[in-house]
């Protein structure tokens, strides 16, 4: 048998969080897949939540792994790739939003939101701004996608939901996205106009 390494583990416990969510996730089954012992595992992780977190390090690899923004990029549009790209990533495993939520950042995930953080600040909106909405719109996002899988894990149809409206949930995620942008811009064209208004007193 080939040796049991770290990489096919995660590869391992991700292919079994597609099959029965978050919840059927357990070592034993694990060990069971991957034809080893329970205590096999152990030379890898010495418990379940350190398996949880390197299987949600993994899954957000196509986030974590896209283009980071340049100088000349429009902060606007690369806050809406932003976010989308950590939906769509969220979305791509069963359970995506609930295995990723409460994830402590590794420190490439450090540098990266350093880095964005450092972008936005350059495209001239107050640090403290960008740090509310980089943490809002993550969380809006973690919500929204936890939302959309917890209704598709139930299966639920239209003929049992008779009465009660349809969410389109891609549509309202992009209008809430939209709003905290708006309000974003808003705030940071105030903070321009009234820095515009002291200057021109001043002068």
């Amino acid at each position: 048998m080939a040796k049991l390494t770290r990489e096919t583990v995660i590869a391992e416990a991700l292919d079994l969080l597609d099959e029965v969510g978050l919840e059927g996730v357990s070592t034993r089954q694990l060990a069971k897949r991957l034809g080893v012992e329970q205590p096999s595992l152990y030379w890898h992780f010495r418990k379940k939540e350190e398996l949880l977190a390197a299987m949600a390090e993994t899954a957000m690899a196509p986030h974590a792994t896209a283009p980071l923004p340049m100088p000349s990029d429009d902060w606007r549009d690369w806050f809406l790739d932003n976010t989308r790209s950590f939906r769509r990533t969220l979305l791509m495993r069963r359970d995506g939003a609930k295995l990723h939520a409460g994830s402590p950042p590794g420190a490439a995930d450090i540098d990266r939101i350093a880095h964005k953080m450092a972008f936005l600040v350059a495209s001239g909106l107050p640090e403290r701004d960008a740090q509310m909405a980089m943490l809002a719109s993550s969380r809006f996002t973690v919500g929204s996608v936890l939302e959309e899988q917890a209704e598709a894990s139930l299966g639920a149809t239209a003929d049992d939901l008779i009465g009660v409206p349809q969410i389109d949930h891609e549509a309202a995620f992009e209008e809430g996205l939209k709003l905290i942008l708006d309000g974003l811009a808003a705030r940071v064209e105030r903070r321009s106009t009234r820095a515009t208004i002291d200057h021109q007193m001043l002068i």
